[in-house]
């Protein structure tokens, strides 16, 4: 008898400050139609002091158990996809399952940017499938705000903070139907950020903390992502059966509208099709893809049995793809 993982319940948080693109006029030579032309994006959302991604990290879990009727003490695991943890050690997944209250299952963090949550899908869905896990929270949570160079106005207008989680759950009905996931770390240059490790520490302590946050030189990331994440969807797609007809809702990466415009042609899907709150809420790192699941299951929008397709692209370089059935 097979064994799938399937997404059982999902949860979402934001931090409650808002932070338009007409606040950006204020200090950078830039406007609000510029903005929006180039990405999408009208609004973020910004960490409160002292509000921490573990902190949103947990808000969602919450609402991910909840959600599925799960218990914390019932987890084998706790996989965090951050880029932005509190600290380096304890891990965000270990403070999580302390503010959760979740017992003494494993918890980590993976670093893999933007496509965090997808690696963490992968890592979850071989595990439970194997039989080594039951159930398992993987969290996408970023606080990216407070890793921006305010100064540079190709960068810092594109982040917010925010988490997302899922509840993956053994079961007899397939659930994730396939997931890919890949890196490319000759590019890792042109997305970066070098203000945390050793190498910051050791070599680059006296240097300005602005100069060593998120540097991105946008235009060569732009025309490999739109290439990677399009043709990553393209291959989910075809690896789990799904036609054009098949799929319900496509989940992109929410980093550009020309991205995931891209993707959605790749897929042979209209635009109605696509889950889009990039508007909202810009690019929150690993916590875009479920974030924007659980917006659009509690609208009512994506229900039970809809066939979903989702890709991410991020710093390292890395992206990644995965289809299925919620």
């Amino acid at each position: 008898m097979n064994t799938y993982s399937r997404i059982i319940g999902t949860g979402s948080y934001f931090p409650e400050k808002i932070m338009t693109n007409k606040d950006f006029e204020k200090f950078l030579e830039t406007n609000d139609e510029w903005i929006v032309t180039r990405t999408g994006m009208k609004e973020r959302r910004i960490a409160a002091k002292g509000e921490y991604t573990s902190d949103m990290g947990a808000e969602a879990a919450r609402r991910a158990l909840d959600m599925a009727g799960v218990k914390p003490t019932e987890l084998d695991g706790i996989i965090v996809g951050t880029f932005t943890p509190d600290t380096t050690m304890p891990s965000t997944g270990c403070r999580i399952q302390d503010k959760i209250g979740a017992g003494h299952c494993f918890a980590f963090d993976l670093s893999a940017a933007c496509s965090g949550f997808i690696y963490g899908c992968n890592i979850a869905n071989g595990l439970i499938r194997s039989g080594s896990a039951k159930k398992i929270l993987v969290i996408g949570a970023d606080n990216l705000t407070a890793c921006v160079d305010w100064r540079d106005r190709g960068t810092c207008i594109l982040f917010g903070d925010g988490a997302g989680a899922a509840v993956l759950s053994a079961d007899l009905e397939p659930g994730i139907r396939s997931i890919h996931t890949y890196a490319a770390g000759e590019h890792g240059e042109l997305l970066k950020q070098d203000n945390l490790g050793t190498k910051y520490l050791r070599d680059l302590r006296h240097e300005p903390i602005e100069d060593n946050m998120i540097k991105m030189k946008g235009n060569d990331v732009f025309k490999i992502a739109v290439r990677a994440m399009a043709d990553a969807a393209g291959e989910a797609a075809e690896a789990a059966g799904f036609s054009s007809e098949d799929i319900d809702w496509v989940i992109p990466h929410q980093a550009n509208m020309r991205i995931i415009e891209a993707a959605a042609k790749r897929l042979n899907v209209s635009m109605d099709k696509v889950v889009i709150n990039i508007q909202q809420y810009a690019n929150t790192s690993a916590a875009t893809i479920p974030t924007a699941l659980d917006q659009y299951v509690r609208e009512g929008k994506i229900k039970k049995g809809d066939n979903i397709v989702s890709a991410a692209f991020g710093g390292g370089l890395t992206w990644g793809s995965m289809s299925f059935t919620f």
